[in-house]
């Protein structure tokens, strides 16, 4: 795939994909012999993993820490795995930011929804009586 339908595919832009191989995120991707980039379904895999982590509020700097050990092997398979827990606990605590934030947000919208209720029946009346 070239990285004009790669880009397409994910959301991402062509810079974004470039950046995330220079800084190692994806691995190197081949080129064809017209010098054009060529992902591959593997490559892709990568692409998808990584926009799933950062969606999920993993910084940059955490992923990159993850690939390296990856590449290492399964010597790090616990380190691996301390990563991704901690990770997963930063994600639960922020989903209960954004619930308590979207209770508060309900809230306010029925107190508007109380007052505006009122509000309409009486320029109903008003309107009656014109």
């Amino acid at each position: 795939m070239t990285i004009a339908e790669v880009s397409k595919k994910f959301g991402l832009s062509p810079d974004t994909l470039r950046y995330y191989e220079r800084i190692g995120l994806i691995p190197r991707v081949n080129r064809n012999e017209s010098g054009i980039l060529d992902y591959t379904e593997e490559d892709c895999k990568w692409i998808e993993f990584i926009k799933c982590m950062r969606s999920a509020g993993v910084q940059v700097e955490t992923l990159i820490e993850y690939i390296t050990l990856l590449q290492q092997g399964d010597e790090t398979i616990e380190a691996r795995k301390q990563i991704l827990m901690e990770q997963r606990e930063k994600l639960l605590s922020r989903i209960e930011e954004m619930k308590r934030a979207l209770e508060r947000l309900n809230f306010k919208i029925e107190e508007y929804e109380t007052k505006l209720i009122p509000a309409e029946n009486k320029l109903k009346r008003l309107a009656h009586n014109i």
